[in-house]
């Protein structure tokens, strides 16, 4: 019975740790490789893990085989979290944590709000529109109306995300803003670049982190993650192309 209990204990602790890195931008190869190596740790050499971008299932062979699932519905981006987490692994590997003390500091992890607060993702969006637009080979004089599309088109994602959580929705809305924004300033004699001050603009909009996951868990052989992902970031960049070419229609 002690055994069962602790054998429960490891596979909570790896589906907790799985869990968070799949939430927070892990790719589906160093999920399963840090669940892999936490069981391992704790004495448990015959596991196994699948995971894909909605669930996670993991089991332990031996004298008391056990099989847990679990489902993540939430995805965001805080790779504080994940190196967090690794910290752990790489604790838990050199025996300094038993399972209950990971399990604990796992918890914290999974609860404790890491991420910026909202004015500096603004701020960050805003700034980085503009040095988009640079880089892209922009004038200096397109700068400040790119940060502004930029802004108000992250501005406009943040809070539709936080209103509905409806995926795609916020994207294309956020879109058809920077798109509007644009051709507004340009209208005006304020801009002078418009496809540069769109493509600096809507490049906070671009889900960058799951199109290198998705590239990077498709040449790590797991295509049920990588074609999943990379249907996620094709749809998300339709409906930001769509949001754009609808501000076009109307103005």
């Amino acid at each position: 019975m002690n055994n069962q209990f602790h054998t429960n204990e490891i596979i909570d602790v790896c589906l907790l740790a799985g869990k968070i890195m799949l939430q927070n931008g892990a790719e589906t190869s160093r999920v399963e490789d840090t669940m892999v190596r936490i069981a391992a740790a704790f004495g448990c050499d015959e596991s196994h893990s699948f995971s894909t971008p909605t669930g996670i299932i993991f089991s332990l062979d031996g004298e008391h085989p056990a099989s847990k699932l679990i489902r993540v519905s939430q995805r965001s981006t805080d790779l504080h979290k994940v190196t967090l987490v690794n910290s752990i692994s790489r604790s838990i590997s050199s025996r300094e944590m038993t399972p209950q003390e990971a399990f604990t500091r796992l918890k914290q992890i999974e609860k404790a709000g890491m991420g910026y607060s909202v004015g500096v993702q603004i701020f960050a969006a805003f700034i980085s529109s503009g040095c988009f637009l640079i880089m892209f080979q922009g004038h200096w004089n397109d700068f400040i109306w790119s940060c502004i599309a930029g802004g108000l088109g992250f501005s406009c994602l943040l809070y539709l995300h936080w209103l509905l959580e409806v995926r795609f929705f916020a994207e294309f809305i956020a879109s058809l803003v920077v798109g509007m924004v644009a051709m507004l300033f340009v209208q005006f004699g304020w801009g002078g670049q418009l496809d540069k001050i769109i493509i600096g603009a809507v490049m906070p909009l671009v889900p960058g982190l799951l199109i290198t996951n998705a590239a990077r868990d498709l040449i790590a052989g797991h295509l049920v993650s990588g074609l999943s992902k990379g249907a996620d970031a094709g749809l998300t960049a339709l409906a930001i192309g769509t949001g754009i070419a609808v501000a076009f229609v109307f103005l």
